[in-house]
């Protein structure tokens, strides 16, 4: 998946504020990093500016990794979450720099980037989701981590993870069929 274990060890020595240890787990993970926030938003750009957050948040929240699950995994969560508001911003700047226009049905890629690519309908149809279905989503359908994975991640039992599956699925469906009018 990208990040071999040596991560891990360097990930606990960040979290007890070893010296230069930060720095290096920045360094390590930021390639995986931009290729999530890829995954998450289609243009460069916008990919680029959700890895700065993620990373930010990293720094940030590094001491809060307590090695629940593997610092990849957790890597995964903070990642798509950050994914998530940096598309909720760039969306509300882009409404705002359009006069309230709504966004086009058709990008053009030209003129913004927020709109442009695939994912946009499905991010739209998760922000109309509970937080935690639209995280399940995410993490399972986008990053492709599996239901264990998940379950370990929010320490839940997997079938809750399935059950919410299941249910954000049907949401962002109905959502999505809908996105027509």
């Amino acid at each position: 998946m990208g990040l071999g274990n040596g991560i891990d060890e360097l990930a606990a020595a960040a979290a007890r504020g070893e010296p230069g240890a930060l720095d290096a787990l920045l360094a390590a993970v930021r390639p995986e990093v931009l290729r999530l926030c890829g995954r998450l938003l289609p243009n460069r750009e916008d990919a680029e500016e959700a890895c700065q957050d993620a990373l930010l948040a990293l720094a940030r929240g590094i001491t809060r990794f307590e090695g629940r699950s593997s610092f990849h995994t957790w890597l995964y969560r903070l990642t798509a979450n950050r994914a998530r508001s940096t598309y909720r911003a760039l969306r509300r700047r882009w409404q705002l720099e359009a006069g309230g226009v709504p966004l086009p049905d058709a990008a053009d890629p030209r003129r913004t980037s927020v709109v442009a690519g695939t994912r946009l309908d499905l991010l739209d149809a998760l922000d109309h989701v509970r937080p935690e279905l639209a995280e399940a989503v995410v993490l399972r359908d986008v990053l492709g981590l599996s239901y264990r994975e998940i379950a370990d991640l929010l320490d839940l039992p997997e079938g809750t993870v399935k059950s919410r599956m299941h249910e954000a699925r049907r949401q962002v469906r109905g959502r999505l069929a809908g996105s027509g009018d």
